[in-house]
């Protein structure tokens, strides 16, 4: 397990599910295509990142697509964590 991948994960648990639905969730479950994080939460998501990392993601890498598991979205960040 990553550490990067763990706190993202937490984010996504913390801020975007219910309790009950916490045991379902991992680094490769569906995130957007699920319904879990809808594109406003995409935004408080990637703030929340830019922030911890002190990086810019820029918008055209912040896709749907790359977004869509903890492990894409980890695999964006360290593009821009050198």
């Amino acid at each position: 397990m990553d550490e990067m991948e763990q706190v993202i994960l937490d984010y996504v648990i913390d801020e975007y599910l219910e309790e009950e639905d916490e045991e379902e969730i991992g680094f490769d479950s569906p995130l957007i295509s699920s319904g879990i994080v809808d594109s406003f939460s995409m935004v408080s998501l990637k703030t929340f990142l830019e922030r911890k990392y002190n990086i810019s993601i820029p918008d055209d890498k912040a896709t749907p697509e790359a977004f869509d598991t903890v492990r894409n979205i980890a695999k964006v960040v360290r593009e821009f964590t050198g």
